[in-house]
């Protein structure tokens, strides 16, 4: 699946979230002034991954202060992220997208580098789908330590 970006209408979902229930795109943006943060990563619990959540969470409230929501998806299964946001305090929504029809919707799964290897996974990536629901911002490959840092610059929080 082609990469979005900025004016594309973002594919909306509803997936079974951590905690219970689902987390869909529609009710984030109907509750985001600015938009909503998608963001995709690996695996929950890997130390990339862990780094990048973390990092999430200690910048929610300045983003929430700022209008935004923040929503992370993976392949996990929902019991995989209800463990992964208990260990590490997190207390934005993750979503379980096991089939990969989110992440390839957002072009977030596909051919990747890694160890030096191509391999089929999840795209680190980042989205910021407006209230209207297109792609504000998009972002591809990212890094998962000082992601965050660099977001909120690009987003004009810092």
């Amino acid at each position: 699946m082609p990469k979005l970006a900025v004016g594309d209408v973002a594919p909306d979902f509803t997936l079974p979230a951590a905690g219970g229930g689902d987390v869909s795109l529609a009710s984030l943006r109907a509750d985001a002034e600015k938009g909503v943060i998608v963001y995709f990563y690996p695996a929950a619990g890997t130390p990339g991954c862990t780094t990048q959540a973390c990092d999430f969470r200690d910048s929610l409230a300045s983003l929430q202060g700022a209008g935004y929501a923040v929503v992370g998806l993976s392949p996990d299964t929902v019991g995989a992220l209800e463990k992964f946001a208990d260990a590490e305090s997190l207390t934005f929504a993750l979503g379980s997208d096991p089939g990969h029809a989110v992440l390839e919707a957002y072009g977030a799964w596909g051919e990747k580098t890694l160890y030096g290897k191509t391999v089929v996974g999840v795209i680190r990536s980042t989205i910021v789908v407006a209230p209207d629901g297109t792609v504000s911002l998009a972002q591809y490959n990212v890094k998962a330590t000082g992601h965050v840092a660099k977001l909120r610059r690009d987003l004009g929080i810092d």
